[in-house]
């Protein structure tokens, strides 16, 4: 029997016919299109079966079209929109085609100039999103809502959701793949959460036994290295800190800086970045009062706790801006250089994070004047993304996109990335990118936006 089989194998060719029962419908295709799903598909090991009755495979013949059409071109047909992502994903994985329809099904390159909401993710209980964070390399995406985390995988399909003992959650970061850590203004302590089986791990609180002013401290804002967490912690009583925390162990490894008093260059950091490249920490914080914005940042190297580099504003006057306060902050980790939107007039300023000095802005001018921006920008919040730079006013959003190497004047264009309809949605709170996606959350509106590019045709080329 073995020699039949292995005879009837050498006799086929790539070119021969082959036919399947899929479902009661019946399907011809050639062993090379089946073969194109890879060695260890099933579609390649039916084409190696002898005889020429049809194949019969119980499923669903409909989506079966769209994978064999989908081999055939490397491209998704029309009718693909007829079903969801994660039918099509469960379907091609019974196959052992699911690689080909990952890469069929995710969107292209995110590149906010041509970018468009494609969906919106809400959640099915407190669809009002007080955090999120969504992972660089697949899009996945975790969400707070109230005391819940809901998670959403690559194809934006709601896998778990899980109570937590919050009442709300205010920071939170994917420390995992099925971790998450969250704070809350509300709650003392950093915890950690497995959302893929709903269990609670661990929280880790700041405490000193030698400082009674230490207790109850909330956490801010949430970084990672893959190493390290970082977490920034603020007690009632003004008194906040950098606590590194090791991955492996869940311990707390240092503290990195300590900070007292209500001073705007003491309070406790708002946005915390690592930096790869450098082993740097950067965290900045932003705060608004009757006489405008002020702040600071600070560059610290984790391992001893001494600051790098710091700038505060308003600051001593050197600054070219002086009472042009920065509104948001946010560093583009792969270009190393950290950008900021000033309160006044709304100019966006870059800085290249290895010539950093007193004054290290770089204002960018906007040429076209029809595009130049009028007005403050109160509202104004920054998210540094796959080289290009987008900036959330009010209810719109733009995208300053990188036309050459270096840091300069004029190496940026301005885009405005929305519609009027979309930016009359309300205010956008939180801009984050994953993926090939930008992922938006608005003040008072229910749910997280979802911004992807488009193709240029209804046909998806792999």
């Amino acid at each position: 029997m073995e020699n039949e089989i292995s005879n009837s194998t050498a006799n086929t060719l790539p070119s021969d016919r082959i036919k399947l029962n899929v479902g009661g419908k019946l399907f011809e295709t050639t062993i090379s299109t089946l073969q194109s799903g890879g060695p260890d598909s099933l579609l390649s090991t039916l084409s190696t079966r002898p005889g020429h009755d049809p194949i019969f495979i119980d499923r669903d013949p409909e989506i079966f079209s769209v994978l064999l059409s989908l081999l055939r071109s490397n491209r998704l047909p029309s009718t693909a929109r007829r079903f969801s992502k994660q039918e099509l994903a469960d379907e091609a994985l019974y196959y052992g085609i699911d690689s080909h329809i990952r890469d069929a099904i995710s969107p292209p390159p995110l590149s906010g100039i041509d970018a468009s909401i494609v969906s919106t993710i809400c959640p099915a209980s407190d669809g009002l999103v007080s955090s999120f964070t969504a992972a660089t390399d697949d899009g996945s995406v975790c969400t707070a809502h109230g005391g819940q985390i809901s998670f959403y995988d690559h194809n934006l399909t709601h896998l778990s959701t899980v109570r937590t003992h919050l009442e709300d959650i205010t920071s939170i970061r994917h420390v995992w793949p099925d971790v998450a850590a969250v704070g809350s203004e509300s709650a003392a302590g950093i915890h950690f959460y497995n959302f893929s089986t709903a269990r609670y791990i661990e929280s880790i609180h700041w405490t000193d036994s030698t400082d009674p002013r230490i207790y109850k401290a909330r956490v801010s804002s949430i970084a990672d290295s893959s190493s390290q967490i970082f977490a920034s912690f603020d007690c009632p009583h003004r008194e906040n800190c950098i606590l590194s925390i090791d991955k492996s162990t869940l311990q707390i490894s240092s503290e990195i800086t300590r900070q007292s008093g209500g001073a705007s260059k003491n309070t406790v950091p708002g946005k915390l970045t690592w930096l790869p490249e450098t082993g740097a920490l950067i965290g900045s914080a932003v705060t608004c009062g009757a006489f405008g914005y002020s702040g600071y940042i600070r560059m610290w190297d984790p391992r001893n706790g001494e600051v790098i580099w710091e700038t505060s504003e308003p600051g001593s006057g050197r600054s070219s801006r002086f009472g042009d306060s920065f509104a948001d902050v946010d560093v583009d980790v792969g270009g190393l250089t950290l950008f900021k939107v000033c309160s006044k007039s709304g100019d966006l300023a870059v800085a290249d994070l290895r010539k950093l000095g007193d004054d290290p802005w770089v204002y960018i001018n906007e040429k076209n004047p029809s595009m130049r921006f009028i007005g403050g920008a109160r509202n104004s919040v920054l998210h540094c993304y796959k080289s290009q730079v987008f900036v959330g006013r009010d209810g719109s959003l733009e995208v300053w996109s990188k036309e050459n190497n270096g840091v300069g004047e004029g190496l940026y264009r301005r885009n405005f990335v929305d519609k009027v309809e979309d930016s009359n949605r309300g205010v956008i709170r939180k801009i984050e990118g994953g993926g090939d996606r930008l992922f938006v959350s608005r003040e008072n509106v229910e749910g997280i936006e979802v911004w992807e590019s488009s193709y240029f045709s209804g046909a998806i080329l792999v």
